[in-house]
């Protein structure tokens, strides 16, 4: 299949970057087809609207940001999407022009079943994550003592 983007132009794609959203995404209620395209070597992806060229977001592995993240998927949402023991998490970046100001949606991770090719943006309730996780997570400070 090949779809026409407004980053890439022209872009052929493979059944296994297909994924079929059935509720679309929170605010896109009517994109329910995209692809996953992978960004080589590095944590990022780019969820492509195959209909709708200007519609992309960019996505980020959130454990590799914040290696403590975690949630419990509903059993209903594991059953709409249909996920046996193969699931795939991401989260959408929006980035900045200062890069440093970048952040990541930890509140409302994309779930993909990539055995059914189905997806779906699940907003997490009762937890302590919002929509604008700094992307560069602060380092610790370093005080120059040596303790001694």
């Amino acid at each position: 299949m090949i779809i026409e983007t407004l980053s890439w132009g022209k872009l052929e794609l493979n059944e296994e970057q297909l994924y079929h959203f059935s509720k679309g995404i929170p605010g896109f209620d009517e994109e329910t087809d995209f692809a996953l395209i992978e960004m080589a070597e590095s944590p990022f992806w780019y969820l492509q609207s195959v209909k709708n060229e200007g519609l992309s977001f960019l996505l980020g592995d959130p454990f590799i940001f914040y290696p403590s993240y975690e949630f419990e998927l509903l059993d209903d949402e594991a059953e709409e999407l249909r996920i046996g023991s193969n699931v795939v998490v991401r989260c959408i970046i929006t980035l900045k022009e200062q890069v440093e100001q970048s952040t990541i949606n930890l509140l409302a991770p994309i779930v993909l079943n990539p055995d059914g090719k189905a997806g779906k943006q699940i907003v997490l309730h009762r937890t302590p994550y919002h929509t604008k996780h700094s992307l560069l997570q602060e380092q610790p400070a370093i005080d120059g003592k040596d303790g001694g």
